[in-house]
């Protein structure tokens, strides 16, 4: 049994650093591409060979970032079948599928175009250039929203039968899984979360840029494309934010209440703003969950439903089985204790399936079917061994919300105070403190995205599939010594890709500063 547990901690661990280093690359690629591809545009239009060379330079960081990106992406889907060998059984071709269309459609579309996008100045026509940049930059997207169709699957599976002769998923609804609401939802919030941090980063390096002196007009010019993009992004990510929020207290209200630390529910629940929760301890011993709060009346109703009365249910409502209703009322619902006795039922049925089936017993068969068909959706719970185990780890999930919706908040002020100083007061970035807040916006930005990426993950714990299959139950049979080997050897792998990553970039941007960008003399 250690040795089991010793399996689920470090296959965790393992992902979950896998997972954490590509979103360093991911969002970056997504966002330096479509920046790119419109300042291409601008030199196509324009035919100032100046912006020629300014998207060259921003082209030469996204290759650098591009190739980082692929290799951790690419570890991350092996680890599917070497970790979570039950997992990915017990889903079938339903999450195989987006993958598999992810590889056969936008990485081809990717890797195709990328080529002629970097190789292909001088040698195809200017308008065929600016397309394949474009298609890269549509491939780099589309990647995003397959593999994020994909992870939506797990957060609410829908389109999908279980069947018992095979015992895993079967797709039945192949659209009901593509536009799943989850998937749109989180589509849109992680491509426009990319362009933000792109953004971000083309605001520091031209800042970087400026402070060394050269390079004045690249710099403010790379400010403006940046920060139109970036705020455009990031106003496009707190409302898709918004709907993602919506979603998850429809799917996943165990998830909504551990983001806002909120134990007992309600009629008119206000949001807190910023917070410090009590110890675990102290919560279970009666003490308030807050030990400091800044709160928004009747905020978290209103979020989710657009009404001050809205009843939103916490983690001891949820429990007890009150879930929300979309009113004022709250839905009642099996309790924990008792989804976890279905749960049993269900894998009892499909017990009594399979030792029908070997005994050539249809009848026995037929009513094993009828009562897997009836348990299944609390499948998940059988597994489980107390109530509160299926609460995510809420400390972990309330605090990186509140640093992504704070880190949100200040980005915003920093990329308005930079734009409008590009674009009004050019004056203004030949200050120092200007250049500090651009390197500081890169800060933030790494910030809010790996703590988003936390809240999605860390708050849908201990479930791998909702309701169907905890973290527990979907490993594979190896030893937790080979996990903790793999682990230390992807972490070294891991840093060292970053290092080298950091450091060819640093490098580059180094010659830049010295040399004159837009005269391509850099290259």
């Amino acid at each position: 049994m250690n040795d089991l547990l010793g399996v689920v901690d470090w296959s965790r661990a393992q992902f979950a650093m896998t997972a954490m280093y590509h979103w360093l690359f991911v969002p970056l690629t997504i966002g330096l591409s479509l920046i790119v591809a419109i300042m291409e545009s601008i030199y196509v239009r324009t035919g100032d060979t100046r912006w020629r060379n300014i998207t060259k330079f921003w082209m030469t960081l996204f290759g650098i970032n591009f190739a980082c990106g692929v290799a951790t992406g690419i570890i991350l889907e092996f680890e599917f079948g070497t970790n979570w060998s039950n997992y990915s059984w017990f889903v079938g071709d339903i999450f195989g599928a987006p993958l598999a269309i992810e590889g056969i459609v936008a990485f081809f579309m990717e890797a195709t175009f990328v080529a002629v996008m970097f190789f292909g100045w001088n040698k195809v026509s200017r308008r065929f250039h600016l397309a394949s940049t474009w298609l890269t930059a549509i491939g780099v997207s589309l990647s995003a929203l397959w593999i994020l169709v994909a992870n939506a699957w797990m957060q609410n599976p829908v389109g999908m039968t279980f069947d018992p002769a095979q015992m895993r998923n079967v797709m039945t609804d192949f659209w009901a899984v593509a536009f799943n609401p989850v998937s749109m939802n989180k589509f849109f919030h992680a491509v426009t979360s990319g362009w933000a941090l792109a953004g971000a980063f083309v605001l520091a390096v031209s800042c970087w840029l400026l402070a060394r002196g050269r390079n004045a007009d690249a710099a403010r010019k790379s400010i403006r494309i940046g920060g139109w993009v970036g705020t455009a992004g990031l106003l496009l990510t707190c409302w898709t934010g918004h709907g993602s929020a919506v979603q998850v207290a429809r799917v996943q209200p165990m998830k909504l209440a551990a983001m806002e630390g909120l134990y007992t529910g309600g009629n008119g629940v206000p949001l807190v703003a910023f917070g410090i929760l009590n110890s675990p301890e102290a919560i279970a011993a009666g003490a308030d969950p807050m030990k400091f709060s800044i709160d928004i009346p009747y905020g978290l109703s209103l979020m989710i439903d657009g009404s001050t009365t809205s009843y939103v249910p916490g983690i001891e409502d949820l429990l007890a089985g009150r879930e929300r209703s979309g009113g004022e009322q709250p839905a009642m619902a099996p309790p924990y204790s008792q989804r976890m006795e279905m749960g049993v039922l269900a894998r009892q049925a499909l017990t009594r399936y399979s030792q029908a089936r070997e005994a050539g017993d249809s009848t026995a068969m037929a009513e094993a079917e009828a009562d897997i068909s009836t348990y299944f959706p609390n499948f998940g719970y059988g597994y489980l061994e107390s109530p509160d185990d299926a609460v995510p780890p809420v400390g972990l999930t309330f605090y990186s919300f509140h640093v992504m919706v704070l880190g949100a908040g200040l980005l915003v002020v920093l990329f308005a105070t930079l734009l409008f100083a590009a674009i009004r007061k050019p004056a203004l970035l030949g200050y120092r403190w200007m250049h500090w807040l651009g390197f500081l916006s890169l800060v933030v930005v790494y910030l809010v995205s790996q703590a988003g990426w936390i809240v999605a993950e860390v708050g849908r714990q201990p479930w791998v599939i909702q309701n169907l299959m905890p973290t527990g139950a979907a490993i594979s049979d190896i030893s937790s010594a080979s996990v903790q080997t793999t682990f230390w050897i992807f972490a070294v792998v891991f840093t060292g890709l970053l290092v080298a990553e950091i450091s060819i970039m640093t490098r580059y941007i180094s010659k830049a500063s010295r040399s004159d960008i837009e005269t391509a003399k850099h290259v």
